[in-house]
């Protein structure tokens, strides 16, 4: 996925057709992205006398190339330094030790394009009220287009929502780790807790664990447990069910019973 900086490249390359390199230069030199989520593009500049002329002339090229871009309109915000430190004061993660490292993986800081509407759609129904829109959520497409980013944007609006829910967030992989260290040290009754008693469980690449016999049919009574108990499951991977040829196909059917989003 794209930072706000690479989009800021890619509006000036598409803004260098209308106007001077000259121009560019001029305004916009020391102007840097900040955010851009699902409708604002947040620019920032220490001049003040060049914020205010960016305001006045070159917003509408500006929402023009972000057009040509996403096929949306984006609100597009150009702050001035003292602006710019309220921002990120108020953005500050709150350190309660939830998904350490991810803390920036927000719907905020999602960039939606034409591409991605209805996954990020699908995400947000999700987090606002668990169990209760689609379940299983399932999420594929190729590497790199924000399938994590929205396994722990949904994370995080629902630790925000309900601190009291027990999350799990677990790659395919892990997964399979997990449970073999489990089988061999007897712990066979502790990792199916740690995983069936979830209010909320995310599994991110969960194509890995095609073909692996044992965690299948873990995976089948977990499953079958999280979804009878009314639990939120939303899993991610890099292709449909149908087309992970070594899935058994009882799973394959369970993780198409909700939604799936491309």
């Amino acid at each position: 996925m794209n930072s706000a900086a690479d989009i800021w490249s890619k509006v000036l390359s598409l803004m260098e057709a209308d106007m001077t390199a000259t121009t560019i230069h001029t305004w916009f030199d020391d102007t840097v992205a900040v955010s851009l989520n699902e409708d604002k593009f947040i620019l920032h500049t220490p001049s003040e006398f060049k914020r205010d002329i960016i305001l006045s002339r070159y917003l509408p090229p500006i929402q023009k190339a972000l057009h040509e871009l996403f096929s949306a309109d984006f609100q597009v915000v150009v702050l001035g330094d003292e602006e710019l430190a309220q921002l990120q004061k108020a953005k500050q993660p709150k350190e309660d030790g939830f998904l350490p490292g991810t803390e920036e993986y927000t719907f905020d800081r999602f960039v939606v394009g034409s591409s991605n509407k209805f996954a990020h759609a699908a995400a947000r129904a999700v987090a606002d009220h668990p169990a209760q829109n689609y379940n299983p959520l399932f999420i594929y497409g190729e590497s790199g287009l924000g399938k994590t980013h929205l396994l722990y944007a949904i994370a995080h609006k629902i630790h925000a929502d309900h601190p009291d829910y027990r999350i799990v967030y677990i790659k395919g992989d892990a997964f399979t780790n997990e449970l073999i260290q489990a089988i061999r040290e007897g712990r066979n009754q502790e990792f199916r807790d740690k995983f069936r008693a979830a209010d909320v469980f995310l599994m991110d690449d969960v194509q890995f664990i095609a073909g692996k016999d044992s965690t299948m049919e873990e995976m089948f009574h977990t499953f079958n447990t999280l979804y009878e108990n009314r639990k939120q499951i939303v899993f991610t991977a890099d292709r449909p069910p149908k087309e992970m040829l070594k899935l058994e196909d009882r799973l394959k059917t369970r993780f198409e019973w909700g939604l799936i989003a491309d």
